[in-house]
């Protein structure tokens, strides 16, 4: 029913351009009096409404089955079922939306009012009923139906667009999964037996995708080319952004490789590490459209005689580890690719010698943060490689994975965690490696 007045000054159904219909519109009477049923019966339907009667609580329910109300008026003394108990049962059964219930009664002692409230009435009207009060009561009890449904519609609304975003978080849920997979293939080989060496590699992302990446490559019969990279943020973007750069250090596509130049069919020599680094700088600031930039580390090792050139752009120091479980930092820094135009990048070298291990690692290792914010740092990280000094390839990447989730006190990490351990064994006095 609209809050409204008809022309005679009585509340009535109205035409409704909002999607909540008129809150009161079909009535039921039940009262076991003809004489009480008729008089209430021609008052309702003068006011507007559709009026259906029943001369018991029982008539009442079998109505009520086959016939919806919105509103409910109903005597409390009848003989057989009483109103309280036909309210009582009323309320039992399962209903598409709420309806009304008003009691008539001649009580008017609390203790009696407190039951039927309890029972389910939602108003009282003292015997004799007066036509002004009657008419009052059904325009309050419209005024609350009209906010009981709008709030219905809305919850029904709320329900809706949460399914309907839950869906969509399942599908982008089933799609990162998907990514992280597709992400995860592009470290094809997590152990690489170089003959003279032999590289382990770790990527774990702290996401369904990150923005780290770490890998190897062929230079000649007696170089090859290791990285460790890392794209700020975190998510889709940092995620698109490294499989791009996949591509431009390729051990698989070598004429794709930035860090490789074709000398004859089949035949590559290795750019100069500066080179490298300034071409993908070009790329980030000319051809990608985007906020992110990312460190690097890029190390040519020779494997024949363990000589190491690197070339480290903002990313954390690579540390040497000697035979003897000491362990050495090296590097300056240097500036990360993609935010200045002309950056200053860190050249660095080393030899490694039979025993000696390199690891080149993202800041995911250095900066995980025990409960109290205190970050690892590279002091942590070398007491973490000199108590698994003797712990070998893949292995040491499980064992250091345990120890941050130590340090953290729990499994997942605020960041990505990747690294590349390169084991150096000795000269190669055998055929070359091919």
């Amino acid at each position: 029913m609209g809050d409204f007045e008809n022309d005679s000054g009585v509340p009535g159904p109205q035409l409704n351009s909002t999607a909540i219909v008129d809150p009161i519109e079909r009535v039921l009477v039940v009262d076991d009096s003809r004489l009480q049923r008729k008089i209430l019966t021609s008052s309702l339907e003068k006011w507007g409404f559709e009026v259906h009667q029943a001369e018991s609580g029982q008539a009442a329910l079998d109505l009520c089955e086959t016939e919806t109300f919105d509103l409910i008026i109903s005597d409390w003394m009848m003989p057989g079922m009483s109103g309280l108990e036909f309210c009582r049962i009323f309320r039992k059964r399962a209903r598409k939306r709420y309806v009304y219930f008003i009691l008539l009664t001649s009580k008017s002692e609390k203790n009696e009012v407190a039951t039927g409230l309890e029972s389910g009435a939602d108003d009282f009207i003292t015997k004799p009923v007066s036509a002004e009060e009657l008419r009052a009561r059904i325009a309050a009890a419209a005024r609350i139906m009209k906010n009981e449904r709008e709030l219905s519609e809305k919850n029904r609304m709320i329900s809706a667009a949460y399914a309907e975003i839950k869906a969509l978080y399942a599908a982008v849920d089933r799609d990162l999964n998907e990514a992280r997979k597709l992400q995860h293939s592009l470290l094809r080989e997590r152990a690489v037996d170089f003959g003279t060496a032999q590289a382990a590699l770790v990527l774990r992302s702290c996401g369904h995708v990150g923005g780290d990446l770490v890998g190897h490559f062929r230079i000649d019969k007696h170089r090859v080319g290791l990285f460790s990279l890392d794209v700020s943020g975190h998510g889709i973007a940092p995620a698109l952004l490294t499989a791009r750069l996949a591509g431009y250090l390729s051990g698989s596509s070598p004429d794709q490789n930035m860090a490789l130049i074709q000398t004859a069919p089949g035949v590559y020599s290795a750019r100069d590490l500066s080179e490298v680094a300034h071409r993908l700088n070009r790329m980030m600031i000319d051809d990608v459209d985007t906020e992110h930039y990312f460190t690097m580390l890029l190390a040519y090792v020779d494997l024949s005689s363990g000589a190491v050139e690197m070339i480290q752009c903002g990313h954390p120091h690579p540390l040497l580890q000697r035979a003897d479980g000491s362990v050495e930092q090296l590097g300056t820094g240097g500036m990360p690719i993609g935010l200045l135009s002309d950056p200053v990048f860190g050249l660095c070298s080393a030899r490694l010698n039979p025993g000696d291990r390199l690891l080149l690692a993202s800041d995911g290792i250095t900066e995980c943060a025990d409960e109290a914010g205190t970050l690892l740092g590279e002091e942590g990280l070398i007491e973490i490689m000199q108590s698994s000094a003797d712990v070998k390839g893949e292995a040491f990447f499980q064992a250091l994975l345990w120890d941050l989730a130590s340090y953290a006190t729990k499994e997942e990490m605020d960041d990505d965690v990747s690294g590349v351990l390169l084991e150096f064994t000795g000269p190669d006095t055998g055929p070359e490696v091919g």
